[in-house]
């Protein structure tokens, strides 16, 4: 039996992502609530990209029946799917990524805390290096959600014309039975909405894809902020042994030298 990709498994059932948040939970940190933040905004992408296969399952059914009776429309959905089809792998990619980085992140956070205890987490932003994918996903998401404008746009452009050509058609007719011409040509909307539907909530989908990487990042700067924020006023472990020894040549110099203490000589 093949071994499940650990990209496969929702971020909020990975074994390391809950025993982390279970550490950072017991030990009261500070980070958890913008950290189990920033996985909500992942967890949200990966639902929002599966609405997004849905919908490209639905474009392509719509496909097959333009086909199926020979549609006019049929080349531009079938240029349209394959755009969408396209986009939505390329999000897919990217979203595996960002999963596989944070799973990654989380593993090296447990090892630094089985190492040196909780204060390893003081800076738990240190150990997810994901602005950069995230920051991809936010431009593919864009791509994304224009190219499924541009989509729309072709199909009910394309809708227009084939009821241009039907009622031109139909004037023609009509001129051979000594009739006059109709100027008014037959809504095209509803065509065009049935299509065009999927690519609409696809375009959702992405828009809310794009919404989430940003505001994960947000959370990530937060974190980091917070970090600086910590070390600013917690004092370094050097600083404490420089202040105990400087206590310590003070009390020497307050005791007069023939109280102090004399050296041994003894070998």
């Amino acid at each position: 039996m093949p071994k499940t990709s650990t990209t496969a498994v929702p971020i909020m059932e990975n074994e390391y992502v809950i025993e982390l948040l279970e550490i950072l939970k017991a030990h009261k940190s500070p980070s958890i609530n913008d950290f189990n933040a920033v996985l909500g905004h992942v967890a949200a992408m990966e639902k929002q990209l599966e609405a997004a296969v849905s919908e490209l399952a639905a474009m392509r059914r719509d496909l097959a029946e333009a086909e199926k009776h020979n549609h006019p429309i049929k080349n531009t959905m079938q240029k349209a799917v394959i755009a969408m089809q396209g986009q939505v792998l390329d999000l897919r990619e990217k979203l595996a990524a960002l999963k596989q980085s944070v799973i990654d992140g989380c593993k090296n956070a447990l090892a630094a805390f089985k190492e040196k205890g909780i204060s390893a987490l003081d800076n738990i932003a240190r150990f997810f290096k994901i602005k950069p994918i995230l920051e991809t996903i936010h431009t593919g998401a864009d791509k994304a959600a224009q190219a499924a404008d541009r989509a729309v746009a072709n199909i009910e452009a394309a809708s227009t014309r084939y009821h241009e050509a039907e009622l031109h058609m139909k004037n023609a007719g009509r001129a051979l039975k000594g009739k006059e011409a109709e100027q008014d040509m037959k809504p095209s909307g509803k065509i065009a909405k049935v299509f065009t539907a999927p690519f609409r909530a696809t375009r959702f989908c992405f828009k809310g894809i794009r919404n989430n990487a940003v505001a994960a990042v947000g959370k990530l700067n937060h974190l980091e902020e917070q970090a600086a924020e910590q070390k600013q006023k917690k004092p370094s472990i050097y600083k404490t042994m420089e202040e105990h020894n400087r206590q310590i040549a003070e009390k020497e110099r307050a005791v007069p030298v023939r109280d102090r203490p004399v050296p041994s000589t003894e070998l």
